[in-house]
């Protein structure tokens, strides 16, 4: 956004497809806040149900949230928190929060709103493969419906006003998840960051602000929001991100033309721990798999498909492990239960030498 105007649409069809199996996923988010009232962490618990309300019943007129339900985070315990920020419904600000706040989910799972987390309003949307364009515009449709029932927070100068000044202006964080595992193979992966980080991006884990990249899967996000046409923001991450989609091509080129063996190598042994191994954390699950998908990819490993590596990679987090067995489960027993399905996932498959 330009400062002093209000939002624009975007036009086209933004991409950031660069390779199969390098872009994972795209997500787009807008934070929002009511016009005169505080932000939630300075709100009363009245102040935050009677937002809470204000904001269920707007949604309760949208398209997209209409049949909606609403999870309270009150009534949530600790398990079921855990498996929403496993499949990056909510964020661990909103898992920490009580009564007022809590979470509506489209009925296809692709678009959803925190209510009373860091704002009032975190409304996001995650969608697979590689288009950007696509969660922007199911994030901007609802945010047009909602803006025309509630008395969004904007100021002519600063434009969306936010809990914290970095997301002041549009209030928009997109991200794109990428698997980088060639560019880790050999070594280039930290420069390629490094890069990214003086650009003025930000590069983090899976589950986003505060965990680190697990199974050579980054996040790259914007992080100015403040003096730019939403537009230009994701425009802009999307030519970054096909630059460094190009790298990690290229980089898997290179293995097959030069260091097949090497590729060769470390993919067996993954397959190695992956079927004998008794116990096995999440970390190091997620980099095995992280092996064996690039392996899917090289067409070095048959009788698995990258669907159901992915499958594995979110079957395998605590709050999933704990909710498929039914109980709570200790440290060793998560990892016992994890090495378990690793060892029944990947029986049978083939290892191609040729």
């Amino acid at each position: 956004m330009i400062l002093g105007e209000k939002k624009k649409k975007t036009r086209g069809w933004v991409t950031c497809e660069s390779g199969a199996g390098i872009v994972l996923s795209c997500r787009v988010r807008l934070a929002r806040n009511l016009r005169g009232l505080q932000f939630p962490d300075k709100a009363s618990p009245d102040a935050r149900r009677r937002v809470c309300a204000e904001i269920r019943r707007a949604c309760a007129r949208t398209r997209a949230l209409g049949a909606a339900d609403f999870l309270d985070m009150g009534e949530l315990d600790a398990l079921e928190k855990s498996v929403l920020k496993e499949r990056r419904f909510i964020s661990n600000e909103l898992a920490a929060r009580g009564a007022g706040s809590g979470l509506l989910v489209s009925e296809d799972g692709r678009l959803a709103l925190m209510v009373n987390e860091e704002d009032h309003i975190r409304l996001h949307s995650i969608v697979a493969a590689g288009d950007l364009g696509e969660p922007w515009k199911l994030v901007d449709a609802l945010d047009s419906e909602l803006d025309a029932a509630l008395n969004y927070a904007f100021s002519p100068r600063w434009g969306y006003l936010t809990a914290c000044p970095t997301n002041v202006g549009t209030g928009l964080r997109a991200s794109v998840m990428l698997h980088l595992p060639a560019l880790d193979m050999l070594d280039e992966a930290e420069s390629v960051v490094r890069g990214l980080t003086r650009m003025g991006l930000a590069v983090r884990g899976v589950f986003g602000e505060g965990t680190q990249a697990s199974g050579n899967m980054y996040q790259i996000s914007n992080q100015s929001t403040l003096g730019r046409k939403e537009s230009d923001i994701i425009s802009g991450l999307v030519e970054i991100v096909q630059e460094v989609a190009r790298h990690e091509a290229n980089a898997r080129v290179r293995i097959l033309e030069g260091r097949r063996t090497l590729a060769l190598d470390r993919i067996a042994r993954s397959m190695g721990i992956l079927t004998q191994a008794r116990q096995m954390s999440s970390g190091e699950m997620a980099e095995l798999l992280s092996t064996a998908r690039l392996g899917i990819e090289f067409g070095m490993l048959k009788g698995i498909g990258v669907a159901a590596v992915n499958d594995l990679l979110l079957a395998m987090q605590p709050g999933h492990l704990q909710k498929m067995a039914g109980h709570k489960l200790g440290s060793a027993e998560r990892d016992a239960l994890r090495a378990d399905m690793g060892r029944r996932r990947f029986a049978g498959v083939e290892l191609a030498v040729d």
